[in-house]
């Protein structure tokens, strides 16, 4: 297992773009749309064991149109079946992008039990939590893993470990891929891309360095015309590569959104 903790230098002031925001009444009532949404989905997770996946998927659709970001996704992921999904890591809102590609058990750093509402509401909802603080815990984490998606459940992963800006990217950590080797199940990986409206890459829905939740959620509802697309890549069928680090290493530039970290494009 490798020992060196994910980290990132993107930061709000060096790598966020500042663009015309728009007018704030439209910023509050996305703000308040998104909360309608949340609430919903709060009141509704109890009875989630009987809710359709597609119900859930268009869920995860709609929190991120309530915010005001248009979603484009391309592709598919098996519809039932162990699956490990890996995409790269660019913002909170990539979670509710992978639920809407496929319903899945998170691997979510432990730091998110602690955010306001999010944090009960994503323990509830089934969330497995790593302490990147404790690496003796890491073989766990992937004991647990492999038991979820031995169990025909999918489980979603960012391995880059941290967010990036969508202009530089990290490399993908090896444990995880771990987990669907022993598992013997495929991994889909995911490509997340955030648009502005010209096209170019968006900054605006980063969550990175020592930003807040809050100020990362009034960002995005302020924004104009982001755009979020997904991309999901061809399936790497269980048994074609022989361990992680080859695992890995097919998986990553099926994810990229960005050039590895050394430069801005």
């Amino acid at each position: 297992m490798s020992v060196r903790l994910p980290g990132a230098p993107c930061t709000p002031r060096r790598c966020v773009d500042r663009t015309a925001p728009a007018a704030a009444a439209p910023a509050v009532l996305r703000l308040a749309a998104v909360g309608l949404v949340l609430v919903g989905g709060i009141v509704l997770l109890p009875f989630g064991r009987w809710i359709p996946a597609g119900a859930v998927s268009r869920w995860c659709r709609c929190l991120v149109r309530a915010a005001g970001v248009r979603v484009r996704v391309a592709g598919a992921a098996p519809p039932t079946g162990g699956l490990l999904l890996v995409a790269n890591h660019i913002s909170w809102l990539d979670v509710p992008l992978l639920a809407a590609v496929r319903p899945a058990r998170m691997l979510a750093k432990s730091e998110i039990r602690r955010w306001p509402v999010a944090g009960a509401l994503a323990a509830r909802g089934g969330v497995l939590f790593i302490d990147r603080g404790r690496l003796r815990a890491l073989p766990g984490t992937v004991a647990a893993l492999t038991g979820v998606l031995r169990g025909g459940a999918a489980v979603a992963v960012f391995p880059e470990g941290s967010t990036w800006c969508g202009r530089a990217r990290g490399t993908f950590r090896r444990a995880v891929f771990q987990a669907a080797l022993d598992a013997g199940v495929p991994v889909q990986p995911v490509r997340i891309r955030y648009r502005d409206p010209l096209g170019g890459t968006a900054t605006a829905a980063a969550f990175v360095g020592e930003d807040t939740l809050l100020a990362s959620l009034w960002r995005v509802v302020s924004a104009r015309g982001l755009t979020a697309e997904v991309d999901v890549r061809a399936l790497i069928p269980p048994g074609r590569h022989r361990d992680r680090r080859a695992l890995a290493r097919a998986a990553e530039p099926e994810a990229a959104a960005a050039h590895a970290c050394g430069g801005h494009q």
